[in-house]
């Protein structure tokens, strides 16, 4: 039985983006989705945590359980007046559907919602998990979403988000896994001074400085399976001082590692702790760290979901995607507690950029590809 109502996605999409649900605000997006949703059967649970607004939408109660899952929030626009069109009018100009998240993502929410419109029901379930909160902190959103479901005992078997993934051309890459995140912020705390007099003081740059060496000195890996070397990256180092002779009190920096499989967040958050304490040892004053992990590192094994999700691209473009672990970090680092969990999307070369567009025909070209995968996905696993 295939739904009476047939969705397009391109007024879908112009809906959405007509909401100016820039993180955290919500503007009525997920109004807007949830009305269609139910439209199509789906039953559809608010979630709000804290000022985020999500949506966890279920049709059908049989497994296996295939998810799609996304978000509404988009970034801010920036300039306005760069834009040739509206950020939030969602206009189309020469095929070409321009506004705040036409990529990133609501375009891609809207062509998940048309596919299944216009997909025969399955033999199982189809659902929604959508945030507000993927650009922002990511605090309330998907994270809580689903240490919601886990506690309630719902079971996703298998997840669809919708990010960009596309690299060069529609359907060229997949992303099959993510490497993992932390972000430290370093703090030295020494004693401010006159520089002709540094036995008075506690100069905190050289502790600083020798802190930072240590963490570059280390070569993390070589790779993993499917995976980059994971890299540390030092993103700033302050220290304030407007004067030529005064040793500061203060000095900070922070910093990034991206890891692949090999490491666990705790254990690269417990060497810097360490490597701090070497680098303050003697030292007169004060070292702290502060890490936050963003996300661990995971893969989705090739085997029969990355298949189907393949073979649906290539039923479309006529190619095979690349199966792809690059990029920084989603919600998918979230889901991957519940469910093996795959990324495909659009091409994502001017998402959070002035005049974010996307073809019309390539949002039509990704509700096929997502037809393709329901018919699949259920034909491998339903049964």
């Amino acid at each position: 039985m295939t739904d009476t109502t047939l969705i397009d996605p391109i007024a879908l999409a112009q809906a959405l983006i007509r909401r100016p649900s820039v993180t955290p605000a919500d503007a009525g997006a997920m109004d807007v989705l949830q009305r269609v949703l139910e439209g199509l059967g789906f039953s559809c649970r608010r979630l709000k945590f804290g000022e985020i607004e999500n949506l966890y939408a279920r049709r059908g109660t049989a497994r296996p359980n295939l998810c799609f899952a996304g978000h509404t929030d988009v970034v801010p626009v920036g300039d306005d007046a760069a834009w040739s069109q509206g950020p939030f009018e969602a206009e189309i100009a020469d095929g070409v559907l321009y506004g705040r998240g036409a990529v990133d993502m609501k375009s891609a929410i809207a062509a998940f919602v048309a596919a299944v419109s216009a997909s025969p029901t399955p033999p199982g379930s189809i659902s929604f998990l959508i945030t507000g909160d993927e650009e922002g902190v990511a605090e309330d959103g998907t994270v809580k979403v689903v240490q919601t479901l886990a506690a309630e005992g719902e079971i996703i078997d298998h997840c669809v988000v919708g990010e960009p993934t596309s690299a060069a051309v529609f359907g060229d890459m997949v992303k099959i896994g993510r490497r993992g995140s932390i972000n430290a912020w370093l703090t030295v705390e020494g004693k401010q001074g006159h520089v002709a007099y540094p036995q008075r003081a506690a100069n905190p740059i050289p502790v600083l400085v020798d802190l930072l060496g240590r963490l570059q000195a280390r070569v993390l890996d070589d790779g993993f399976t499917g995976f980059q070397p994971s890299n540390l990256e030092v993103t700033t180092v302050d220290v304030g001082n407007a004067a030529t002779n005064v040793i500061p009190a203060t000095a900070k920096a922070r910093v990034n590692i991206r890891f692949n499989p090999a490491h666990r967040g705790a254990d690269l958050a417990a060497w810097i702790e360490a490597e701090a304490a070497k680098a303050g040892d003697g030292f007169a004053g004060q070292v702290r760290v502060l890490c936050k992990i963003s996300g661990e590192a995971f893969l989705t094994e090739p085997g029969p979901f990355t298949e189907a999700v393949a073979q649906a691209v290539a039923e479309v473009t006529g190619q095979a995607p690349e199966l792809s672990t690059s990029g920084g970090t989603s919600d998918a680092r979230f889901i991957r507690s519940l469910c093996p969990v795959v990324e495909f999307g659009l091409v994502g070369a001017t998402m959070h950029a002035v005049d974010e567009r996307v073809p019309v025909r390539e949002v039509r070209d990704l509700t096929r590809a997502y037809e393709a995968l329901i018919r699949r996905y259920f034909a491998a696993f339903a049964g």
